[in-house]
């Protein structure tokens, strides 16, 4: 990793003591500030405007409180959050996450990581994010479509086509957006079919939005290998997580001639070494909503490891899908030690930064988030034009426009990286790309 350049070192301490307790914050602001001292030297004009320390602070930040009642009648008291960063490039556009780990700092760490992958897109969307601290895992479908009313009954007020789309994340799938449109939709009396992503089919959604962030990611590291001479044909792959972006990264990476041999859950790892059958980890994950464990009931061949860790298994490529900071240093060191050539960012923020010094000191093909899985959200904007047209594009047409996306990005940052001396580096090309695109918009804003 680069040594922060001294003026900025004194911008990020400001953010420390502006935002105490933030630690993913911090990570995610970190990351990105080590890139940027060459930035200034040759846009002097981003210091004299402070667009560091402008882009490092919300523009808006939303928190709320939900209450709800169970099946049983009791009470529950949730609370919800919105974090809009920075509009500089359209409007707002991140996803919502319900998850018990959801606290403020959560969502500002996505929330800056989502501005530089929605700037990397090339689309004209800005960066947001929200969720709330509440489990949909073992609720009801009533539970949570009460909580999701409660949720978007605040919500709404802040929310539009030209403001803020959300979109879904972890624990927030199309039945959640389901119920959140619905009562938006009940509230303001409008259909606005452009104010929500990862809709259903039927109700103005986009061909490809589920399979988008896997499908990305995985085409993604299939430019880095293809810029390494190499290919997915015959590797060896690993894919951490079963929702929806470890699914579909498995059965691209199938489409493209790899064999994906293990995935995981927060209980633990199946590991089949014949490679996965994708069929029945759609049908316990997407269907039944089981656990990855009774894989192993019908493929008595494969191995469930109990609180396993899926890293420590040999592959030649690793794209870990679940949540952030799931990579540490001796993960890294165990996945290099095994021949891994190739890692690709499915999660935002995955790999802690012991994990990125250890790929990048190794010399492996590594793909950070923020550019490896912007396919997610670039194909929500894809959504945000259908819905603006009134028109729906057939599902070989929207994947081509998403396959086009990312090699986009990853020219984008690998040039960048060039440009800027660090050939092969796709962190600070990724950053950087990302980063001047949203400063140049900021200036011509003037002070806002």
């Amino acid at each position: 990793m680069p040594q922060m350049d001294e003026k900025i070192e004194g911008i990020y301490q400001e953010v420390l003591k502006r935002n105490p307790g933030e630690t993913e914050f911090h990570q995610a602001v970190q990351e990105v500030l080590e890139c940027l001292g060459p930035v200034l030297v040759k846009h002097p004009e981003f210091a004299d405007r402070k667009i560091i320390q402008r882009i490092c602070e919300p523009e808006r930040q939303i928190i709320f409180r939900v209450p709800w009642q169970d099946d049983k009648g009791e009470v529950h008291i949730n609370r919800g959050f919105r974090v809009e960063f920075n509009s500089s490039l359209g409007p707002y556009k991140g996803g919502l996450r319900f998850h018990p780990s959801v606290y403020l700092g959560i969502i500002k760490f996505l929330g800056f990581e989502q501005i530089f992958k929605n700037s990397l897109t090339g689309m004209p969307i800005g960066g947001g994010k929200g969720g709330s601290d509440f489990d949909p895992k073992g609720k009801s479908d009533d539970e949570v479509m009460r909580f999701c009313q409660s949720f978007m009954t605040e919500l709404h007020r802040h929310l539009g086509e030209h403001t803020d789309v959300p979109a879904g994340d972890i624990g927030v799938g199309g039945r959640e957006i389901g119920y959140m449109f619905g009562q938006y939709k009940r509230i303001t009396n409008r259909y606005e079919p452009g104010v929500l992503t990862g809709k259903g089919l039927t109700w103005g959604g986009s061909l490809v939005r589920t399979e988008a962030t896997g499908y990305g990611a995985t085409y993604f590291v299939n430019e880095m290998l293809k810029a390494r001479k190499e290919s997915f044909d015959g590797k060896t792959c690993l894919v951490s997580g079963s929702g929806n972006v470890a699914i579909y990264t498995i059965e691209k990476i199938h489409q493209l001639g790899g064999k994906c041999v293990a995935c995981s859950d927060s209980n633990g790892v199946i590991y089949d070494e014949k490679g996965l059958d994708l069929a029945l980890i759609k049908r316990l994950k997407e269907v039944e909503r089981r656990r990855i464990q009774d894989y192993a009931t019908a493929h008595k061949h494969a191995r469930y490891i109990p609180n396993g860790n899926i890293w420590e298994i040999p592959c030649q490529v690793a794209m870990p899908s679940a949540t952030q900071n799931e990579i540490n240093g001796k993960d890294a060191k165990k996945l290099v030690e095994n021949g891994c050539i190739a890692v690709g960012e499915g999660a935002n923020m995955p790999t802690t930064p012991d994990g990125i010094k250890v790929f990048q000191t190794a010399n492996i093909a590594y793909g950070p988030g923020k550019a490896a899985n912007a396919g997610g959200v670039a194909t929500s904007a894809l959504e945000m034009q259908q819905n603006a047209g009134r028109d729906s594009w057939d599902f070989d047409y929207t994947e081509k426009k998403l396959e086009q996306i990312m090699i986009n990005i990853h020219r984008n940052c690998y040039e960048t990286a060039e440009e800027y001396g660090s050939p092969g580096n796709y962190v600070l090309g990724a950053n950087i790309c990302g980063f001047i695109k949203v400063a140049n918009a900021m200036v011509a804003h003037g002070l806002i």
